[in-house]
């Protein structure tokens, strides 16, 4: 912080120069009025221009420094107001220091400290703290957590906190290969799996947006955000060696077993072993605890010669996957997911609902033959003018949607679109990009992939849900992609 203060207020010299030069040269300057405010003229005083030309102050640190040991230092930064950035490794270990246990780890990860043996088997039910969390309950900083697997994420992450006159704290997914027991060029895929297994989910929070931790917090990036787990396919030869696949959910534990920390955590079946008590994953976690007693939850893998296998699930690997599928619930329910507001939907109940009155008065009405009573019925109706249901207004509105679309010959696979929402736009056969599903996401996705798109061959068309937050913004930012 002192080196913060002490480097703005260089930057306050210049400024203030340039300024009261600006001042002189129009015959502006007054000592009565400018020299007070000159003589403390500060960084809180900086135009955003000012603010953006001035270099930020970066600090790097580990879990094991940010989390821990220097908790209390960041926390005070945080909720000082600096607008001070922080970029913290998490590697989930001290990876500096021989590679012990840490407070960022997960359920059942194996370190220094947390060995695995008879009576301790890892890191056993210490949940992981989460910092971009803790970061967002001091509601004064900037927060990103993100991976370099998901690039776009990242990036416009890292510059939307260097460009906030807030602090940041930007909370990043690291491999750390030897102690997580992975190759030396498996970072991009690693952090990929983890982000896709719930265990490190991406996440924006900005006070700026808004009051309201929903209006401030994104989950944007993360794949199948409806889901507890994305689905997946899994590719194997069978006994005749042809290739067949299987559609399942990719849970934290399929994302575990492809590291060293967690491998003594799996026990691969023989397939003369497998029985009904062997229950998929998934499918076990989701059981009453007492329906679980006798049973032997597994995850299908293919081995290095694309067979098929079960792999048996330890109980604490199983904690584990309950604790991150949790957590990701909280997040959804933390940001809004789960209450997002079909306006199709209310649409639809409208008009049933509009139908079925005037169904009823007219019957009752043409029973009695009173003419006047029926003209009374029909001009008492709900319509989309005064007194209108407002979800009925919103059918109007829908009626005139028009799906996002591409210019599929002009695609030049960039993956920008890909990486933003695979539900909504994929690759033909040719690797150019189509629509597969226009309301697979918010209409937010398609005018984020539109402004990325380095071909601008995507056309955002009108939003199909018309309670979507921020709606009137995205529908003005799409209009020059049309």
């Amino acid at each position: 912080m002192g080196l913060f203060e002490g480097h703005m207020a260089k930057m306050a010299d210049g400024f203030k120069a340039i300024r009261m030069v600006e001042l002189e040269l129009a015959g502006k300057y007054s000592e009565e009025k400018h020299d007070g405010f000159f003589k403390y003229f500060s960084w809180k005083d900086f135009s955003d221009e000012e603010f953006q030309l001035s270099p930020p102050v970066v600090s790097v640190g580990g879990d094991g420094a940010m989390y821990d040991i220097g908790f209390q230092n960041l926390s005070r930064m945080m909720m000082s107001g600096m607008p001070i950035k922080v970029m913290v490794l998490d590697t989930q270990v001290y990876s500096n220091t021989g590679g012990q246990a840490c407070t960022s780890g997960f359920i059942g990860q194996i370190s220094d400290m947390a060995p695995y043996g008879k009576a301790w088997k890892g890191k056993k039910e210490e949940t992981r703290k989460e910092m971009s969390i803790i970061g967002m309950a001091h509601r004064t900083s900037y927060v990103l957590q993100g991976s370099i697997s998901n690039v776009t994420h990242l990036i416009d992450g890292y510059i939307e906190g260097l460009n906030s006159r807030r602090p940041a704290l930007f909370n990043i997914y690291a491999v750390c290969q030897p102690e997580h027991g992975v190759a030396d060029d498996a970072s991009e895929m690693q952090s990929k799996m983890a982000v896709e297994s719930r265990a490190y989910p991406l996440y924006k929070f900005d006070p700026d947006l808004g009051t309201t931790i929903a209006e401030c917090s994104s989950l944007e990036g993360n794949p199948q955000m409806d889901n507890d787990w994305p689905i997946y396919t899994l590719k194997y030869l069978n006994e005749k060696g042809k290739e067949e696949s299987m559609t399942l959910p990719f849970t934290f534990a399929d994302f575990a077993v492809t590291e060293g920390r967690f491998r003594k955590q799996f026990r691969k079946a023989p397939a003369n072993t497998w029985n009904d008590d062997m229950i998929a994953l998934h499918e076990f976690i989701d059981m009453d605890e007492d329906d679980r007693d006798g049973r032997f939850p597994y995850i299908w893998v293919a081995d290095a010669k694309q067979r098929l296998n079960r792999v048996l699930v330890s109980q604490e690997l199983v904690r584990s996957t309950i604790e991150r599928r949790n957590f990701w619930r909280l997040m959804k329910s933390m940001v809004g997911v789960d209450q997002v507001v079909d306006a199709q939907k209310i649409a639809e109940e409208a008009r049933v609902d509009m139908a079925q009155r005037l169904t009823s008065s007219l019957l009752s009405l043409a029973a009695s033959g009173d003419a006047a009573s029926l003209s009374g019925a029909l001009t008492g109706a709900p319509s989309n003018g005064n007194g209108g249901n407002g979800a009925a207004a919103h059918a109007a509105d829908l009626g005139d949607y028009e799906p996002v679309w591409v210019e599929t010959p002009e695609c030049t696979a960039c993956d920008e679109c890909i990486e933003i929402n695979p539900k909504i736009f994929t690759y033909n056969d040719a690797k150019q990009a189509v629509i597969v599903d226009p309301k697979a996401g918010s209409f937010q996705d398609i005018v984020k992939a539109a402004e990325k798109c380095t071909a601008e061959c995507i056309h955002p068309g009108t939003p199909f849900n018309a309670g979507e937050a921020g709606i009137d913004k995205l529908v003005k930012r799409a209009e020059k992609f049309q």
